[in-house]
């Protein structure tokens, strides 16, 4: 399989604004981790807010998949085999 033949890009400009704005969120939040350790946090304070950035960045990730995969669906010419094949390496690297 080629991979460079079923690449894409969400095109969904509002979907792609909230994945933006939850990776941006994410990325706040694994600062005040980075602040929470130096500054000798608990590490139950630290975990909780690990725990916030991943849980933030797979929901991210998980929308992306699904706005690409219901761009993808729509796509009559996209090659369902090879597309459902790349859907799935993606699902299971959140795995």
């Amino acid at each position: 399989m080629n991979e460079s033949n079923i690449t894409h890009a969400l095109n969904d400009e509002q979907q792609l604004n909230a994945i933006v704005k939850r990776v941006k969120r994410a990325h706040g939040q694994m600062g005040a981790v980075v602040r929470m350790l130096e500054e000798g946090r608990s590490c139950e304070e630290v975990v909780t807010q690990m725990a916030a950035v991943s849980k933030a960045i797979n929901t991210a990730a998980f929308t992306l998949i699904s706005s690409s995969l219901k761009e993808c669906i729509s796509d009559p010419t996209s090659n369902s085999d090879e597309v459902t094949q790349k859907l799935q390496k993606l699902f299971l690297s959140l795995a």
